[in-house]
């Protein structure tokens, strides 16, 4: 065996692995490391402008990709600007492994320059993390780090690297066997629960099938599995905002996402099914609404590879451990095997018909400023055909996207869900152009999401990416102004989106493309402009700036109280104030 610095036996680790691109930013803690990826030009680095934007980088790459999303950084500021995307990817179930840098073993708790316990820190919001002291130790750690980011439900692993075992060396053998990792997560249903589970569906009346970013997380191949188990049962099928794409939009089985901003159908099949079959999601408040309130005449099946998140929210009648991709096969199989004849839910599919029939994504017409939902849906109608990446940034822009803009497959909707980070969309949209050479990537962003790292623009010039940016320009903060509007007598504190950049002389000046949109006439020409232009492109679509985001379930009330239109907001609120005289 020959004896290598740790950098190197990081780096050759990392190329064995089958890493191709890095997202980082470099500092003193990592130079041995960035100097030894200098040697190592098959790893291609990518400069961020900051180390938030390496993190959600690495989730577009990676959540486009299937492959984990590596991020580097030092130590210090470096580790601890990285943590919002960290928490983010733990919140998402996002593979993703972060190797920071450390001050030397000796220094570490001395407060040296630029020390942070980045162990610490990181603790609560990884799925593990290291603290590696030895060169001897980092192959088996990086391989196991992979192991653990990448199996089970995904999520992201921190490797703290001081920086004397960065510089000193140890024996390492490229030939040397991956090591076994103590993780080992259930993936395989238990056969008996599976058979109890396929009894459940076959007396089911009223059932529908709860999808979320679990079956995605699972790989194409869960998502394949999902629509023949929805078409061997029947049923209507339902998804989180994490699971759009895992399902066709275009399937007569769909009834669109469910939740806060859900549609009509989905929550009101949700709330009167007498079987819930929940397949890689985790019953969050956004679902849920009022707990004592949800579902409260059916029985539940929850499907998850993540032992914790059953019966954490929600109590239900059968859980089932395992990939989510993998029990639907079982089930399917035993389904085949009893010779499973769909029921006749004549009566089920009537009710949803009736409850489609509110067409509850409507909007207003308005032929004088451009309504959002409109400029989504042209979007869409320009894009479709050719199966766009689409990442967001967080507000009224991302909601209006996910009800409008019809996805067919998995791994074309990147957004932050559990954790709702704004900034998010440009990093990411950067990581799923890298990682899809050929696609269009559109960042659909509001105009102050989208100055939360619109420092970005300059990643995307120097790597010489088209990733297009697509603002619905409201001038205001929309879902913090929607909500005081409607919780708050319309005090707008503060979310007023004051000393707006101009954005079509900001982009020009990164060398990208700028077009302003503001006359509805000028929206589809504006829109196919963007497509056609070669390199990045920035788009300042100016929309009405009062648009709400309809339909909504309000904080603390069941999916039976949605509010569809602002008329119920105002029956509500007339409501409320009869109440307190």
């Amino acid at each position: 065996m020959a004896e290598k610095s740790g950098a190197d036996i990081l780096v050759e680790t990392l190329m064995d692995l089958g890493v191709d691109t890095v997202f980082g930013y470099p500092g003193g803690a990592v130079l041995p490391i960035y100097d030894a990826l200098y040697e190592h030009p098959k790893i291609k680095h990518i400069l961020v402008r900051h180390e938030q934007a390496a993190t959600h980088a690495a989730e577009g790459y990676a959540r486009s990709t299937g492959k984990p999303g590596v991020v580097l950084v030092t130590s210090g500021p470096g580790a601890t600007n990285a943590v919002t995307g960290i928490t983010d990817a733990l919140m998402d179930s996002i593979p993703m492994v972060v190797i920071t840098g450390q001050v030397a073993t000796n220094l570490i708790g001395t407060d040296a320059f630029q020390e942070a316990d980045t162990v610490g820190i990181t603790r609560h919001c990884t799925k593990h993390n290291y603290l590696v002291k030895k060169p001897s130790d980092l192959a088996h750690v990086v391989q196991e780090a992979f192991h653990i980011a990448t199996q089970g439900r995904p999520g992201p692993v921190v490797i703290d690297i001081p920086k004397n075992v960065q510089v000193a060396a140890a024996e390492f053998s490229r030939n040397a066997a991956v090591a076994n990792s103590r993780y080992q997560p259930q993936t395989e249903g238990d056969f008996k629960d599976i058979n109890t589970a396929v009894e459940m569906i076959m007396n089911a009346k009223a059932p529908v099938l709860y999808t979320g970013g679990g079956i995605i997380n699972s790989g194409p191949k869960a998502s394949e599995t999902l629509r023949e188990l929805a078409e061997l049962l029947g049923c209507p099928v339902t998804s989180t905002l994490m699971g759009l794409g895992a399902f066709p939009a275009s399937s007569d089985k769909w009834l669109g996402m469910l939740g806060m901003h859900g549609t009509f159908e989905a929550n009101m099949a949700m709330n009167k099914a007498d079987l819930v079959v929940c397949l890689g999601a985790r019953f969050d408040d956004r679902i849920t609404g009022r707990l004592d309130a949800f579902s409260p005449n059916s029985k539940k099946i929850h499907v998850d590879i993540d032992r914790s998140s059953i019966n954490k929210t929600i109590r239900v009648d059968l859980p089932l451990v395992g990939d989510v991709g993998r029990v639907m096969e079982q089930m399917i199989a035993v389904l085949k095997g009893r010779r499973f004849a769909t029921p006749d839910y004549g009566e089920w599919w009537s009710r949803i018909t009736g409850w489609r029939a509110t067409n509850c994504l409507d909007y207003p017409e308005n032929k004088k400023e451009i309504m959002p939902q409109l400029a989504i849906r042209k979007l869409w109608e320009a894009t479709h055909e050719r199966e766009p990446i689409i990442t967001t940034e967080v507000g009224q822009h991302q909601m209006w996207a996910a009800q409008h803009f019809d996805f067919e497959n998995p791994n074309k909707w990147l957004t932050s869900g559990g954790l709702g980070t704004m900034g998010y969309g440009l990093p990411a949209a950067i990581g799923a152009q890298l990682g899809n050479p050929d696609a269009l990537v559109i960042d659909i962003a509001g105009e102050a999401s989208i100055q939360m790292n619109i420092q970005e623009l300059g990643t995307a010039t120097q790597y010489r990416l088209p990733v297009k940016i697509f603002i619905l320009n409201n001038e205001y903060m929309g879902m913090v102004r929607q909500w005081q509007e409607l919780t708050y007598e319309s005090r707008y504190s503060n979310s007023y989106s004051d000393s707006l950049p101009d954005f079509v002389k900001l982009a020009e000046s990164y060398d990208w493309t700028g077009i302003r949109i503001e006359d509805p006439a000028d929206l589809e020409a504006g829109i196919q402009k963007m497509i056609e232009t070669d390199g990045p492109v920035m788009v300042d679509c100016r929309v009405a700036k009062l648009a709400n985001c309809f339909p909504m379930i309000p904080s603390g009330a069941a999916h039976t109280e949605m509010l569809l239109t602002e008329a119920d907001v105002k029956g509500t609120m007339d409501d409320q104030a009869k109440a307190l005289v």
